[in-house]
């Protein structure tokens, strides 16, 4: 196997996702950031924890995958976030309503099971 193109892969790979990831997370931040503490409440943790929890895994945690600073371990929270989003927010929803969430899942377990490769901070 080429290491370089494995590596550069998982290079794209973190970037992509992490960055597509902070669209979703990044307004989620200002209205935390506005005092908006308005949010679902979909584990029952009630809507400001829950706020808070969504902007850790589609803000913080994303960004530490984009650096690939313990990558493995970020994506942890993103992929509980997004199975959340998919399984217990879209729960009803149509396939193509939750897709995109389903997408994420699967690219950030993929995040934890790979690691970050040997372009990343971990690595330096």
């Amino acid at each position: 196997m080429n290491t370089t193109n494995y590596s550069l892969g998982l290079l794209l790979l973190r970037i992509g996702f992490g960055i597509m990831m902070l669209t979703h997370g990044i307004p989620k931040l200002m209205q935390l950031i506005s005092g908006n503490f308005e949010f679902g409440d979909p584990i029952g943790l009630g809507g400001p924890i829950s706020l808070i929890l969504a902007v850790i895994g589609e803000v913080v945690c994303p960004i530490l995958v984009i650096i690939g600073f313990k990558a493995r371990w970020a994506s942890v929270p993103i992929i509980i976030t997004m199975a959340v989003a998919a399984f217990v927010v879209h729960a009803s929803d149509p396939l193509g309503t939750k897709e995109l969430a389903i997408l994420y899942l699967v690219a950030f377990i993929a995040i934890a099971l790979l690691g970050s490769g040997k372009y990343s901070i971990d690595r330096k």
